[in-house]
């Protein structure tokens, strides 16, 4: 089979190098790629939101079938042009696609079926969103409705971070039209549970649950990233609360979907709270989450590929879908200064030993030479059969590669051992 995988970071390298162990699989074709995913398909310069040439190319290469990876262009409705030119895709159409494109859809979205979260207002008007967080409980959450990068979202610890909030997003557009509404929601506490799920509109199947590590810095410290690391499974996720999400969370969410004339296909991500009233859902993600992805899909022992034809033709429940029993972590290798201002153009090296699934984020090819070319630039990730193995070889192998101005934080995994010793 011929595939094309739509994107160009470390969760669509961990995609393709997944795919890639299907015999199956002949040719991967990556729009963009990058430097490091070079190395793993053929990397095609259309851009994730050029839909019109990702079309052609798909056409003119006779594809067999797509992977629609990024948020923007599933929310622009890439997965209803392949399909309407006779590709099939994985990944949701643009009307399923809304649950992660638009906070305000997903907040009453849940609030119509019952699915737990934290309560919310809307506002459109900037003046009534001021005069509603002079008296909102502190901390609170303010949220632009739209995509943003995955920074569209500000916990405000005092009155004036929340005006502040409120006017660079509704005012002053920082993420443009994605502010023409926001959410404002109470602030929830516990236990942060990431769980990517394939489903088929009607069947759900969860993977192997998560943890993020957002701030920059150790400790938590620091300004909120796209993610600096993560470990698989998560130690707060027991099998008492996977088995209260499913019926509280995942399937009710399939249903409301279905209920609402627009099903989901594809790879739903669950951004959970576990808090002391139970699990409720922070957000929604239509896609793969990243770096999630990076310590999922090295614990997956089946086919992805047989995996996401199930998920497009409806046939998840009869589909073989296992996960090991292990662990893995993925240290993020950064450029230093990373979410603010950094430089690139570094040459990356790895030692003759190194036995890490190392995924490229950030590079471009130079010749021969690999270069770094964004914040986040490597995910480092290794499995073992517990956590804290995975996590003290990651730590091994992140110190054979080198970069000037390579960054990572020291504490990828920390919470998660205390919580499993604890």
């Amino acid at each position: 089979m011929k595939l094309m995988v739509i994107g160009g970071g470390g969760r669509e390298h961990a995609v393709i190098r997944k795919l890639k162990e299907d015999p199956a699989v002949t040719e991967i074709y990556a729009l963009p790629g990058n430097g490091g995913i070079a190395r793993d398909a053929v990397c095609v310069d259309i851009g994730a939101k050029d839909i019109p040439g990702m079309v052609a190319f798909a056409r003119e290469r006779a594809i067999d079938f797509a992977v629609v990876t990024p948020d923007d262009p599933l929310v622009l409705g890439a997965v209803d042009a392949l399909e309407a030119a006779g590709i099939p895709c994985f990944g949701p159409d643009k009307k399923a696609a809304i649950i992660e494109g638009s906070k305000v859809f997903s907040k009453r979205l849940m609030e119509k079926y019952g699915i737990p979260t934290a309560a919310y207002q809307v506002f459109t008007d900037p003046v009534a969103a001021l005069d509603y967080v002079k008296d909102a409980p502190l901390p609170t959450v303010i949220k632009a409705d739209g995509l943003a990068l995955g920074k569209g979202v500000v916990i405000a610890q005092t009155r004036q971070e929340a005006e502040d909030a409120v006017r660079s997003i509704m005012e002053d557009k920082k993420f443009g039209d994605s502010g023409n509404q926001i959410v404002i929601e109470e602030f929830l506490t516990g236990p942060e549970v990431s769980v990517l799920s394939f489903t088929d509109g009607n069947t759900v199947v969860p993977m192997v649950s998560s943890m993020d590590h957002k701030r920059a810095r150790d400790n938590d410290q620091g300004l909120n990233t796209g993610g600096m690391g993560t470990i698989a499974p998560n130690p707060y996720y027991t099998p008492e609360i996977a088995e209260r999400c499913m019926e509280e969370i995942f399937k009710p969410t399939i249903a409301a979907m279905q209920a609402e004339g627009r099903p989901f296909k594809g790879c739903l991500y669950f951004g959970l709270m576990l808090t002391p009233q139970g699990p409720k859902v922070i957000e929604y993600n239509s896609r793969f989450g990243d770096p999630e992805t990076q310590v999922v899909l090295p614990l997956m022992e089946s086919s992805l590929l047989a995996a996401m034809l199930a998920c497009r033709n409806g046939t998840l429940a009869e589909t073989d879908i296992r996960f090991s029993d292990g662990a893995a972590c993925c240290v993020v290798m950064a450029s230093d200064g990373y979410p603010s201002a950094y430089e690139k153009g570094y040459e990356i090296t790895m030692d003759d030993d190194v036995t890490a699934k190392v995924y490229v984020a950030g590079a471009k090819l130079d010749g021969d030479r690999l270069l770094t070319n964004g914040g986040r630039v490597l995910g480092v990730t290794m499995t073992a059969p517990t956590l804290k193995q995975a996590i003290g070889a990651a730590y091994k192998q992140v110190e054979k590669i080198h970069f000037q101005n390579a960054y990572y934080r020291h504490d990828i995994g920390s919470r998660a051992l205390q919580a499993l010793e604890g």
